[in-house]
Order: C-alpha cells, then sequence, then structure tokens
C-alpha cells in the first residue's frame, strides 16, 4: 500500500490518514521521489511503530528528521507474525541495500574450510567464495595459514580428496592417479587408492567430526592402534599411531575455554554513533574454531538493541549455522521471534541469551574487547589514509562554504568537575593529523558556564593573531596556557614556543552546539580576526552548527567528512579530561597535605580509598580508622579537620 496524502505543516505531507495504517506485524518501506527505497523496518505494530515517524519534525532526532524529510511516500506489507516479517526485512534490505539501514562491511577476507558435497567424489578446499553449490563450510579462520594448517592435520586424520575438477575428471578418465595423488597430497578415488563408495564414508566422518568434535575419537583410535599391534600388525598401528597425534595436535590447537560439550557463538560489539564493530568467537566443543570480525557504518543513531538485531541477521543471513546458543551483548526487543528464524536456519532450538556473570561473560567480556581494539584500528586504518583524509577535508570545504580546505584546524573542549577544577584544551590537526607538539591546556579560575570558559579560552588564543608584536606577550593570569615553559628554557626557545601557538588555523570547532558557536563567534568578532571559520559539533546527534545557520549541517553518517569531525572532538575532549583529572588530584592532595600528621604516602592512600575529599569528609572517625597507616589518634585530627569552620572545600 502506498500513500502521499498531504497532512498538517508540523509533519510530512506523505502522512498516512488516521486509521490506514494496520496494527498487525510487518515490514515498511520509506521511498524518496524516484522511488528507490531509503529504509526498510520491521515492527509487531506497524501503526504503533509508523507512528513515531510522523510525530512532529522538531521532536524526531536530526538523522530520523532528515530520513523522513528525504523520503516521499511510505509503504507497508502486512505479515503473519514477527517471525516472517524478520525474514521479509532481512530479504528486502539484502535486494534493495537502503543508504539509512546498517551498512556491514564486506568481511570476503575471511578463509573457510570447505567440503564440496554435491559433488560425486567431494573434496576439501580453502575458499573465501560462500557460493558453492552444496558445499558444507567451516569456520571462518582468522588467517589463510591457519585453515591450511588445520585442513593438513584433518587430511591424516580422514583423507578425503583435495585436487581440482579437471584432474579428477582427468584421472577418472585415463584411470591414472592425479598429480597430488603422486604426491600424497589427494586421497580420492582419482589417487586409485579408494572407491567412490569407500570415499564417501571418508568424506561423511570428516564432516561429521568437524561439526561435533568429538574427542572420544582418541580413545578410539588409541584401541585400535593397541589391538593392531597385538596382533603384530605393525603396518596398521604404524598409521593409526599417525593419525592419533594428527587428532592429538587438532585439539591442542585451540584452548578450552568452556566445557568440553559447549557449542557458543558469541558476539562482541563495539559502538559509538557513527561506526560500529563486531567480534564473533565460534565455539565448538569448548573452544574458540573461528573468529570473524567486521565493522558496520550506522546512518540511524540505533540503539544497541537493534543493532545486535541486524548484526545477527547478517551473520547468518548468507548461509552460516548458528550454534545452539548465541550470546550477545543485548537481548533485542524481537527475541523470540529472531530464535525462532535462527532455529529455522540451524534445523534445531536456537537460544538468545544475554550473559551477565560466568564463563560465558567473561568469554563475552573478551569478543568486546576485540571488537573496542577492532574499532579503534579501523578508525586510526582511515585517518591515516591520505586519500581519506584529503576527501574528508574537501567534504568540509564543501560542507562549510570555505574558500579552501581547512588544512590546519583547532578543536577547543571544556571540562569541570561539579562547575569547579574547569579547565580547557585545544588540539590541533594538519592535513587531518594530530600536531600534538602544538597542542595547548588552559586553567579557567573564574567562569560562569562552559559558554563563558570558551570566550575567555578563545579571547586569549586569538590575541596572539592580532599583530605580529603581540606573538610575545604574556599569558593573561585569569587564562594560562598548560605548556609552561620548562625550568632552564631561554628566551629564544620560550619565543619559538609561542610563534607555534601563533600560527594561524584555517577552522576553529568548538564542542558544543547553537550557545556554545555564538559563544566563540563573540570572540572571534571582538578579536577582530578575519578570515578564520568557525563551527561546532554537539555530539548527541553529530550535528555541525554555524555562527549563521538556524538549522545544523548534517553530514551522512557513514561520511569521512564527519569522522574527521569526530576523532578531532573526541580528541580534544580527551585531552580536556586528561587535564581536568590531573588538577583534581593535586588539589586533593593540597586539602589534605594541610592537615597536620599527613604526609604524601598516608593522602595516597586515603585518596585510594575514598576516591575524593568529598567521599572522605562524608565518613565517620571509625572509616578513616581502618585505611592503612592511619590510627585512632590521626583519624580524629583529619576528621575534625575537615569539618572546622573555614575548612578548605572538597574540590
Amino acid at each position: 500500500m502506498n500513500t502521499s496524502v498531504s497532512r498538517r505543516d508540523d509533519t510530512v505531507p506523505y502522512r498516512p490518514k488516521k486509521g490506514e495504517i494496520p496494527t498487525q506485524p510487518g515490514v515498511y518501506r520509506f521511498r524518496d521521489a524516484d522511488r528507490r527505497v531509503l529504509y526498510v523496518g520491521k515492527a509487531k505494530n506497524l501503526r504503533a511503530r509508523l507512528s513515531n515517524y510522523f510525530a512532529p519534525l522538531r521532536t524526531l532526532h536530526e538523522r530520523t528528521r532528515r530520513m523522513v524529510t528525504t523520503a516521499a511516500s511510505v509503504e507497508w506489507t502486512v505479515v503473519a507474525n514477527e517471525v516472517e516479517a524478520l525474514q521479509l526485512e532481512f530479504t528486502w534490505i539484502n535486494e534493495f541495500d537502503p543508504p539509512f539501514n546498517v551498512q556491514f562491511k564486506d568481511d570476503k577476507s575471511y578463509p573457510y574450510l570447505a567440503v564440496t558435497l554435491a559433488d560425486e567424489a567431494p573434496r576439501a578446499v580453502v575458499t573465501r567464495n560462500r557460493n558453492i553449490r552444496g558445499a558444507k563450510y567451516f569456520g571462518p579462520y582468522p588467517k589463510v595459514w591457519a585453515v591450511n594448517e588445520t585442513l593438513e592435520i584433518l587430511l591424516k586424520l580422514f583423507p578425503i580428496r583435495t585436487c581440482k575438477d579437471s584432474d579428477y575428471r582427468r584421472a577418472m578418465a585415463s584411470g591414472k592417479p592425479c598429480f597430488a595423488g603422486q604426491i600424497g597430497r589427494c586421497f580420492g578415488p582419482c589417487s586409485g587408492l579408494v572407491t567412490i563408495e569407500e570415499h564417501r564414508e571418508s568424506v561423511d566422518r570428516f564432516v561429521s567430526f568437524m561439526q561435533n568434535q568429538d574427542r572420544r575419537i582418541l580413545g578410539e583410535l588409541t584401541q585400535r592402534m593397541r589391538s593392531a599391534a597385538a596382533v603384530q600388525d605393525y603396518e596398521s598401528a604404524a598409521r593409526l599411531r599417525d593419525r592419533l597425534q594428527a587428532a592429538t595436535s587438532f585439539f591442542e590447537k585451540s584452548a578450552v575455554v568452556l566445557g568440553e560439550k559447549v557449542d557458543i557463538d558469541v558476539f562482541g560489539i563495539d559502538h559509538d554513533e557513527l561506526a560500529a564493530a563486531v567480534q564473533l568467537f565460534i565455539v565448538r566443543g569448548g573452544r574458540i574454531r573461528g573468529v570473524r570480525s567486521w565493522t558496520v557504518d550506522k546512518e540511524l543513531d540505533v540503539p544497541l538493541g537493534e543493532l545486535v538485531d541486524s548484526v545477527v541477521q547478517n551473520a547468518y543471513g548468507d548461509g552460516g549455522v548458528p550454534a545452539a546458543e548465541v550470546v550477545i551483548p543485548e537481548l533485542p526487543d524481537d527475541a523470540e521471534a529472531l530464535e525462532t528464524w535462527l532455529g529455522t536456519i540451524a534445523g534445531r532450538k536456537v537460544r538468545l541469551r544475554a550473559a551477565q556473570r560466568g564463563d560465558k561473560a567473561a568469554l563475552l567480556a573478551t569478543a568486546t574487547q576485540n571488537a573496542k581494539q577492532t574499532l579503534m584500528l579501523y578508525k586510526t586504518r582511515r585517518s591515516a589514509d591520505f586519500t581519506t583524509r584529503s576527501r574528508a577535508l574537501e567534504d568540509i570545504q564543501e560542507a562549510l562554504g570555505m574558500a579552501d580546505a581547512p588544512l590546519r584546524i583547532e578543536c577547543y573542549d571544556v571540562s569541570h568537575l561539579s562547575g569547579t577544577n574547569i579547565v580547557a584544551s585545544m588540539v590541533v590537526f594538519e592535513d587531518g593529523l594530530p600536531r600534538k607538539d602544538e597542542y595547548r591546556r588552559f586553567t579557567i579560575p573564574n567562569s560562569t558556564d562552559d559558554t563563558d570558559s570558551l570566550h575567555q579560552v578563545l579571547t586569549r588564543r586569538l590575541a596572539y593573531l592580532k599583530t605580529p608584536d603581540s606573538i610575545g606577550s604574556p599569558i593573561e593570569p585569569s587564562v594560562t596556557d598548560g605548556a609552561d615553559v620548562p625550568e632552564g628554557e631561554t628566551d629564544a626557545a620560550a619565543s619559538e614556543r609561542r610563534k607555534k601557538f601563533a600560527y594561524r588555523p584555517n577552522l576553529l570547532i568548538v564542542d558544543g552546539g547553537q550557545p556554545q558557536v555564538a559563544a566563540a563567534a563573540q570572540a572571534l568578532e571582538e578579536s577582530g580576526v578575519e578570515g578564520i571559520y568557525l563551527c561546532g559539533i554537539a555530539k548527541r546527534l553529530e550535528e555541525i552548527w554555524t555562527p549563521d545557520g538556524d538549522y545544523p549541517v548534517i553530514l551522512p553518517r557513514n561520511s569521512d567528512a564527519l569522522f574527521l569531525f569526530q576523532r578531532v572532538r573526541d580528541e580534544a575532549h580527551r585531552f580536556a579530561i586528561t587535564h581536568q583529572r590531573q588538577r583534581r588530584k593535586r588539589d586533593m592532595g593540597s586539602v589534605l597535605s594541610e592537615i597536620p600528621g599527613l604526609g604524601p604516602s598516608r593522602v595516597k592512600e586515603l585518596l585510594r580509598h575514598f576516591g575524593s575529599v568529598k567521599q572522605l569528609r562524608a565518613a565517620s572517625e571509625t572509616d578513616i580508622a581502618e585505611v592503612k597507616g592511619i590510627g585512632p589518634a590521626l583519624a580524629s585530627t583529619v576528621h575534625r579537620s575537615l569539618h572546622a569552620d573555614g575548612a578548605p572545600a572538597p574540590r
């Protein structure tokens, strides 16, 4: 069904009439004016879900608003239940590749071990192709050498064919062994050693072992080897010994992480506003048999549960078979439907579980930590690529209407602790890369709020750009940069340091929205410095605000420009937080160091135990006396000093 009926001015014109949308489960599609599908979603109740998109535009999430205003129509299809909705949603996402749905990066780099069961004489092959007709796949494996090593061991246990199809056909037609069989690398019918029926039995045992990985094979091989030796069939005993060694080596390749009968898939996910990384541990027989990692670009700001839903669908929708239990960081809203869908794929019951404690939760934490590393590496590599950085700078130039690309960017962030210990940071990026030697830190003793702090900091910084004579001017006491002159630094070195501070940026970025940008614009206007562009980035929605814009600049979620904005902002925030924590630690220590009887080691122990002076002040004398090195007498002194009239206030 399709509709483009005009409705109230505070929502989109194609909003359906009241009562038109059914209340049954179904799948909906937003299309633009050219009928391109922009977004596909599923719902247990179509009316309830779609009403969220047709709320007043001012109440919508910025990126949701961008999607619904880009669209020109919405249509839906009613299905029987949530499982059918999930299946149809997955099909349409793969068919239409909607730009506002989660975008998964291709992970074809992961090799698999495949057995071509549809062939007359199935072969074992290492491949990245997931579309071999009738093939059974095992893996993925993190590296090609890992799967090759595994195959080499398994061929000693279960000798099966490995040669190419052309070699197999030539050998079977001529009656001569294939080349791989001649050198002892192929054990199919083409080698002349076994019949097609005998080879099929070996293949079945190979596949069964890879699926179950039953350690009982060790005992069986040991018993058969001893029986052969007992009747002096030493040749058979030697072959069984080699197979036993291969089986032992196979089980030693991976450490036991859970019980030997445990088969689970563990998804670790780390995400931010723009991207996500997924780490999948495939555990069979209590051992990690496969590892898969991929990244995700997000256009809409989806919650973790919805992201989990998409990740699981992507992982198993292309032919992967889930384990009996799938461990995830958070259960999605349609967990039951997703379990049913996974059970259909696996041919048995599949359970979704959000592990909270125990060994499985520990393994989930490990997978999540690996996902964090993957996301960090993804960002680092993306930033390090020259072509990507150049494209990002050009996109920023175009988005902000700049005359030139912002080859030098300065970003400012303010940090404080409940209104105290106010500090600010300045980070510098040149050609899209950080220049840490030119970072600056500021201490702001007196400020009313973040906007006032930004105004103070930028006023001081821009003063260096007014005239060449101001380069060597002293720093005003109200705002000081944290890069203090090192002891013994010469006047020439100090002058050189100030010259670096005076380098002119092309673009100033502040962390925040319209209020912060307005404060920065005022400082820029008062300074009289011209030719510098200004913008702010609001973290919640990743919006880019300019001084003269009534609406924010919205960059595509997966754009390199927004990625660079985010990285610059996050680096400024990190640098400010680090400085604030260092000052806070010094300030807390100074409060306690004024108390008689407290030396540096005891101050350190008190702060380690209570965490802050505020917590220490709330403690009783008995609680303080329990701290290592603090007796009842000193505890009384500490308690009395912190509660005396005029005692220094906690920071």
